[in-house]
């Protein structure tokens, strides 16, 4: 059956890296909690089945039985045969319980519509990251912010300049002051005007 649109779908898995296969790899996948779907073959052993359930009790994720063999799981995946495999894809994973709900629908239905829901939850959110991470490369609008609380005003400054001095009569400001009588202008030592009025002896 290699042209089974849920095989092919399984190949596909493969070759983008969301596939697990084997005990141990589905096992870290549901611990680390990356597996979104885990897939029994039809002809498991019982002990694969036990540790299908446990794997999924410990991830939180579903685990459903195809109707597939081991050969024919293991032929798509180039393997001899495999019994359990887990998609990490939330895409993938819901559209391969769609086509089996397609298929046996009392079967996979629940699980289809379950994993449906989960997928459309985590494209939302990423549509939502990528749009968030466009708006800091283009420099979108930013979060709003409570503006800044006004800065105290301080006390105004006192002005330092000092008020102007009076202007004493003859300080040499005009032409007539400093003159001695008779006209004539008298100078003291170092050659400094001096100023006020002479008196006669």
């Amino acid at each position: 059956m290699p042209d089974d649109p849920i095989l092919r779908l399984l190949g596909l898995a493969k070759k983008a890296g969301r596939l697990e296969i084997g005990e141990e790899p589905v096992g870290a996948a549901c611990r680390a909690r990356h597996a979104r779907l885990v897939l029994l073959a039809a002809d498991s052993a019982p002990n694969t089945r036990r540790r299908a359930a446990h794997f999924g009790e410990a991830g939180s994720v579903l685990w459903l039985e195809t109707p597939f063999s081991k050969a024919e799981l293991g032929a798509i995946l180039g393997r001899t045969s495999c019994a359990i495999l887990a998609l990490t894809d939330a895409g993938f994973a819901a559209a391969v319980a769609e086509k089996l709900a397609i298929r046996e629908p009392d079967k996979y239905a629940p699980a289809a519509q379950q994993l449906r829901t989960k997928a459309d939850r985590m494209f939302q959110r990423q549509k939502e990251q990528r749009r968030h991470e466009k708006n800091l490369r283009r420099g979108g609008r930013k979060p709003w912010a409570a503006p800044p609380l006004p800065k105290e005003e301080a006390p105004p400054r006192r002005s330092q300049s000092r008020p102007p001095k009076a202007r004493r009569p003859g300080d040499g400001r005009s032409p007539e002051a400093g003159r001695a009588p008779g006209g004539t202008v008298k100078s003291g030592p170092g050659g400094r005007r001096l100023t006020g009025k002479f008196r006669k002896p």
